[in-house]
């Protein structure tokens, strides 16, 4: 055992700058449409119920319009993968409510979009 190290693994690593656009990106779009402050969005415990909702939507579509593993967004949110995984049912289910599908089509759109703008692009020569 190296001096002032325990024999437990090594903590896990910070989230990565693509996961931390991603999460960027789809705060964003949730804090516009939801009214919801950024800074709410971003508080490590549960918070009022209309941020803890905005924020398993913003997890929803990190997963789903973004590609990123559970274990990725949960990293990118500061959350369990479990965590993220119940927000995606959760938010899935909800779809059945077709004012709610509306809006997380446009959404979905709109982080989409989002990230298009900010990802750099090859040239081609």
């Amino acid at each position: 055992m190296i001096e002032g190290h325990s024999e437990r693994e090594a903590p896990e690593p910070g989230p990565s700058a693509h996961e931390i656009l991603v999460r960027r990106a789809a705060e964003a779009a949730v804090a516009l449409v939801f009214e919801v402050d950024m800074d709410a969005l971003r508080v490590a415990t549960r918070g009022p119920a209309e941020a803890a909702f905005a924020r398993q939507i913003a997890m929803y579509l990190a997963h789903v319009v973004c590609g990123l593993s559970l274990t990725q967004v949960g990293r990118a949110f500061g959350r369990d993968r479990t965590t993220v995984a119940h927000a995606c049912s959760l938010i899935e289910d909800r779809r059945d409510e077709a004012e709610f599908d509306c809006t997380l089509t446009h959404l979905e759109s709109a982080v989409a979009a989002l990230l298009d703008a900010t990802t750099p692009r090859r040239r081609v020569a």
